[in-house]
């Protein structure tokens, strides 16, 4: 006999009683699509971190519940299509972001302001006499390369240094005019020490601890 709706969710049978996967992955796209409205409150913030688990240890019954079911067969092939489908979506999400995490920073690495920055770095004697002679960088770097179509552009880089000595943080700001970049400011900090070496600072900008302001 085919179920109604609104089933008494204690009427539900134990094998369908389990964490629901797709209601915790799609959370209010999954009430909707289970006619469980109370799945909204997920769209709440500050709310929506305790509704998602909410919606996953009690989604099976308020599913049960709130649509009419063929079978127990019908509900159970029902809720894994949604699980799927929401563990699927959510590896794409975190692919997606991922992909950009990676591509930022190889972006930034294959900037002219990047090159300049670690030519500079390398040809310094203080540095070298830092970090050692075999100066690399790190795989994280950071920051923004702004280029306008009229040839100007902005850039602002933190790459990390890794050298045999120590490490340590190369910090950069150049500016693009007419298609040529001009380097402004470099400053590296070596690694437990509070006096940061200035390689640049052609605009005088306050370098707190520095042991010398170009």
């Amino acid at each position: 006999m085919a179920r109604q709706a609104l089933n008494d969710p204690a009427d539900i049978p134990a094998e369908l009683d389990r964490w629901n996967w797709g209601a915790f992955f799609l959370n209010w796209i999954w009430g909707i699509g289970n006619s469980t409205f109370i799945a909204l409150l997920a769209l709440i913030p500050g709310v929506n971190i305790i509704m998602i688990f909410v919606l996953g240890a009690r989604g099976s019954r308020w599913a049960w519940r709130n649509r009419a079911w063929r079978d127990a067969e019908h509900f159970r092939k029902t809720q894994r299509a949604w699980g799927i489908a929401g563990l699927l979506i959510w590896l794409a999400i975190i692919a997606l972001v991922g992909s950009l995490i990676v591509s930022i920073p190889l972006a930034l690495r294959n900037s002219e302001a990047y090159r300049m920055t670690m030519e500079a770095v390398r040809a310094d004697e203080q540095v070298r006499a830092e970090l050692g002679d075999d100066i690399a960088a790190g795989w994280w770097t950071s920051g923004a390369i702004n280029v306008a179509a009229g040839g100007g552009g902005i850039a602002q880089l933190s790459i990390s240094l890794k050298g045999s000595k120590k490490n340590g943080t190369a910090t950069s700001h150049a500016v693009r005019v007419a298609g040529i970049w001009d380097m402004r400011l470099l400053v590296v900090v070596i690694e437990g020490s509070n006096a940061p070496i200035v390689l640049l600072n052609k605009d005088k900008v306050p370098i707190p601890g520095a042991r010398l302001d170009l």
